[in-house]
């Protein structure tokens, strides 16, 4: 599964909630770390586990 994150805008996104507005330099570096960070879970979140795993909840707003 080949799936794309629009991180500038969840940059965008989290400068507004967090009232931290950013330089675009800082929210450019910021993407490539995010894009790290999310490339590096990727396996992890890939794993298959046994039907008799637990998962943890999902909870949603």
């Amino acid at each position: 599964m080949n799936e794309t994150f629009d991180w500038p805008a969840y940059i965008r996104l989290m400068e507004q909630l967090l009232a931290m507005p950013l330089d675009d330099a800082r929210r450019a570096e910021l993407e490539i770390q995010l894009t790290r960070i999310a490339a590096m879970a990727a396996p992890l979140l890939a794993f298959p586990l046994d039907n008799r795993q637990d998962v943890a909840g999902v909870y949603r707003l």
